[in-house]
């Protein structure tokens, strides 16, 4: 194996399925390899937000001039997206390296390990990670908390986003279950923010039961704006006047709240100064979040892939203003509660374009539509099928007016599928020069 997509490909064919939630093949393999970090470590989990949250943290950090190593999942269009150190992708070579020294301590004295695609490519990262040696490390949870693979890592703080219905078949079937899955990244005597409004009792119950140091948004800390700013206060600091955080929607003033709620805990190992509070979240970047390109029609880009982030992507299309035909670039996994999604976003959708994804986890273009026809009740509505998003995305350019808007949402696949060439800037074709 040469390339890191030879790599990649190896790792997708180790394991029998490709999601185990345990934590000892991992830790085994881990701790051959020794892999840890004498740094202060932030983990994140949740249901939405996880992303934006991570990327905060980074902007911030770097303003405070930190090194920082932040990893995140799952990609929008390389694999090299999931590690940054010090804002920048990883590097192949690097990347090669750490996997070669993972399949060399899976398969030690021919006691060989079997991990999935996630875990193995998980201990790669951690481990160019470990090698660049940060002053902080910022860890996304892939799934759950308590048995995700990045939980083999001791944090020194932990951030619970959201606690939504999601995954249901692998974290449990309401959100006090589920709840329970994301409170496992607690560790007793270490800070845990909990940026959920309104989060599950059992979250708070398993950080009283660890004797966890609870942050609670409402109690611990608050977040309050107007049209033009807003500001945060907590525990003996208080942020006012500040603008906005870059990335839109207003679902981000939460996760900007747990954010400096995180740091204001680790204030003592981390100094940050309100100078890069100001410029870090003016300055953060994250494709796919309510991303929305100029252009003519104007085209919205957002991952929302479950229930609770398709109807905050709905409120935030929703404050956009009046459109005249709105087309929709739709493509989901199969395990998600696509009627759910469907159902909160239809009443601003004109024109439906059901794409098939490059995965056989996602559910056919045709299904999509089949669930999209049960509950339609509008006559003025049209929808087709598509092989791929970027087919989608161009049929619905051909068709549309310079004042429309295409969404293009359902899964960090149906995103990624039109950011392949780097992020369109469309133009209908009859605003093109003859």
């Amino acid at each position: 194996m040469k390339t890191l997509d030879d790599w990649l490909a190896h790792c997708e064919q180790l394991h029998p399925v490709s999601i185990d939630l345990t934590l000892e093949r991992v830790r085994a393999v881990a701790q051959r390899l020794q892999i840890g970090f004498d740094c202060p470590v932030i983990l994140v989990a949740g249901t939405n937000g996880k992303g934006s949250t991570c990327v905060m943290l980074e902007a911030i950090l770097l303003q405070a001039g930190y090194k920082t190593g932040v990893y995140t999942s799952p990609h929008l269009v390389h694999f090299q997206e999931r590690l940054r150190l010090s804002g920048e992708p990883a590097d192949d070579a690097e990347l090669i390296a750490a996997f070669v020294d993972v399949e060399r301590a899976r398969c030690q004295n021919d006691d060989v390990v079997s991990l999935t695609f996630f875990e193995f490519t998980t201990l790669a990262i951690l481990q160019v990670m470990r090698q660049h040696a940060p002053d902080v490390v910022v860890l996304e949870v892939g799934l759950g908390g308590r048995l995700d693979a990045v939980n083999i890592i001791e944090p020194d703080c932990a951030i619970i986003t959201s606690v939504d219905l999601d995954h249901m078949a692998l974290l449990g079937g309401d959100r006090e279950a589920i709840g329970y899955e994301k409170a496992g990244i607690m560790r007793t005597g270490k800070p845990v923010v909990v940026s959920d409004p309104m989060p599950p009792k059992s979250v708070i119950d398993r950080a009283r039961e660890v004797g966890a140091e609870l942050w609670q948004v409402g109690v611990d800390f608050n977040v309050a704006g107007d049209k033009l700013q807003w500001g945060w206060a907590g525990r003996g600091r208080r942020y006012s006047g500040l603008a906005y955080p870059s990335l839109r929607g207003a679902n981000q003033l939460v996760n900007a709240g747990g954010v400096l709620a995180a740091l204001t805990a680790l204030r003592d190992r981390l100094p940050i100064t309100a100078q890069a509070v100001r410029v870090g979240f003016s300055s953060v970047d994250l494709p796919g979040r309510f991303q929305i390109v100029p252009g003519q029609p104007t085209l919205v880009l957002d991952v929302a892939h479950n229930p609770h982030a398709v109807a905050a992507l709905t409120a935030n299309l929703d404050a956009m203003g009046f459109f005249p035909t709105t087309h929709a670039v739709f493509g989901a996994m199969a395990d998600k509660d696509i009627p759910a999604m469907i159902r909160r976003i239809q009443p601003l959708i004109d024109k439906w374009y059901f794409t098939d994804l490059p995965t056989p986890r996602a559910a056919q273009a045709g299904h999509l539509q089949q669930l999209w026809l049960e509950q339609n009740q509008r006559a003025d509505v049209t929808s087709a099928l598509y092989a791929d998003p970027e087919a989608a995305l161009q049929t619905a350019l051909a068709g549309a007016d310079p004042a429309d808007r295409i969404v293009v949402f359902g899964s960090f696949y149906t995103v990624g599928g039109v950011l392949q060439g780097g992020v369109p800037r469309l133009s209908a074709k009859h605003l093109s020069p003859s």
